[in-house]
């Protein structure tokens, strides 16, 4: 789609529902009248740790060359960090770069707050997995961000406990349930994982994988899929899991999920590639015993994965410097040393393709020291990574979700009818912001 006609379907600003004012879309920068004579300074707001030091990288050599100096600024991330950028937006004074998550992207775009900088990055797409690099275009020719770092999902086990009950690893949900429901037969106290709603981010890359498309367009109006076949599958299959007993019902991230995970009455963990920074914190005595594994299918047939987090570096239409900003951004995400520091630094999984399988991932986590080929299997998951598809209102969406499914879970209740909840809210807050939306 055109960019045009996507900065004019996301016109009413989402950041009505973060607190901020809306703001109308007033164009594309396609003219971007740079002072390109003299040393030029940006500014770039981001939340990874050590994004300072990787950017010394850059001023202390392209940087140098090229006479552009960056300057980073810490922030916090999630919403809070996209409600500062669309305040300063307004006032005409957002930094030249943001680091933005993907899901935020459209919320961004809808303000036009990020520049379309598709005439700058000439030969970066095939760097990075098409379901990655199509957040960043939303569906269109434009490109609004540089992948930075992704999140493929996978299956983590307890590899000793595994073998204890004589189980195998599921290669597809079917026999991912038949394994939770022959644990509880072996051991009844046990649980092969939970179903956690205090993450919506596990449940849309869940149901990514299985080829939902929560957000699309049909014509000039917005189209929600969230209550669609596919997330009605996921749904059913978690659902019907919680209400026999099969799995826990619990919330992820609590003392009670770390001590379940710590001490083996969990023993395994639908998650992403970060996952082992988080086992390293929530079960330090299980160190070596678990195992990573590619995420189960819905048919033999099939590889393919979802996304859980991630995000990108976009260049404001605020900036005066949008090429400078751009040729940046472009480093950052796909040059060999900005990436080794990027991951050595901010500990993050670089979104570009050859990255993951760069000097800085020859060794696998410590945490999964018993596994040497972690990060090799990691980049080939990766590569299988489902296109998704985000809207102007992901956190209407994320809030019900929580609501919705935690009352579900709770009361093993039906998932459906969260499901259904979450999508009626989603286009009620579209049709009160003054979207178009299809039926």
């Amino acid at each position: 789609m055109p960019h045009t006609k996507l900065r004019r379907l996301v016109t009413i600003s989402v950041a009505v529902s973060l607190g901020a004012t809306a703001l109308a879309a007033c164009g594309s920068s396609d003219d971007d009248s740079e002072a390109d004579a003299g040393p030029v300074s940006l500014t770039y707001w981001s939340w990874t740790p050590g994004m300072d030091k990787v950017a010394d990288l850059w001023n202390d050599g392209q940087g140098k060359k090229d006479q552009i100096k960056v300057t980073v600024k810490k922030q916090a991330s999630g919403d809070t960090l996209v409600t500062k950028i669309l305040t300063a937006h307004k006032a005409k004074k957002a930094p030249d770069l943001v680091q933005a998550e993907y899901q935020a992207l459209p919320t961004l775009v809808s303000n036009d707050a990020l520049a379309d900088i598709a005439g700058d990055v000439d030969g970066v797409k095939d760097k990075f997995a098409e379901g990655v690099w199509q957040q960043t275009t939303l569906g269109s020719d434009a490109v609004y961000a540089i992948p930075q770092d992704s999140g493929p999902m996978m299956f983590y086990y307890r590899e000793d406990l595994f073998k204890k009950y004589g189980l195998d690893v599921p290669k597809t949900w079917e026999e991912f349930a038949e394994t939770a429901r022959a644990l509880k037969k072996k051991a009844p106290e046990t649980d092969l994982t939970t179903f956690s709603a205090n993450d919506s981010g596990l449940f849309a890359g869940l149901a990514q994988q299985a080829g939902a498309k929560w957000w699309t367009t049909e014509g000039d109006k917005w189209k929600v899929g969230i209550d669609d076949a596919a997330s009605q599958k996921v749904a059913d299959f978690w659902g019907g899991l919680v209400k026999e007993g099969a799995i826990d019902n619990q919330p992820m991230y609590t003392p009670a999920w770390n001590k379940a995970l710590n001490t083996g009455k969990q023993i395994a963990w639908v998650s992403a590639v970060w996952a082992p920074g988080t086992l390293t914190t929530a079960a330090p005595d299980t160190k070596g015993k678990w195992a990573m594994a590619p995420l189960p299918q819905w048919s033999a047939s099939e590889n393919v994965t979802g996304s859980w987090g991630g995000s990108s570096t976009a260049v404001t239409t605020d900036s005066t410097h949008k090429s400078a900003a751009a040729k940046f951004a472009t480093w950052l995400n796909t040059d060999p040393e900005a990436l080794t520091a990027l991951a050595k630094e901010g500990g993050i999984y670089p979104a570009a393709t050859t990255a993951q399988t760069s000097d800085a991932f020859t060794e696998p986590p410590a945490y999964f020291s018993n596994q040497p080929d972690f990060y090799t299997q990691a980049a080939a998951i990766a590569k299988t990574t489902a296109p998704s598809a985000w809207g102007p209102n992901v956190n209407v969406a994320y809030t019900t979700f929580k609501d919705a499914f935690g009352a579900a879970a709770k009361n093993k209740s039906d998932f459906g009818a969260a499901l259904t909840k979450m999508q009626d809210d989603t286009v009620a807050d579209l049709d009160k912001q003054g979207f178009e939306v299809a039926e």
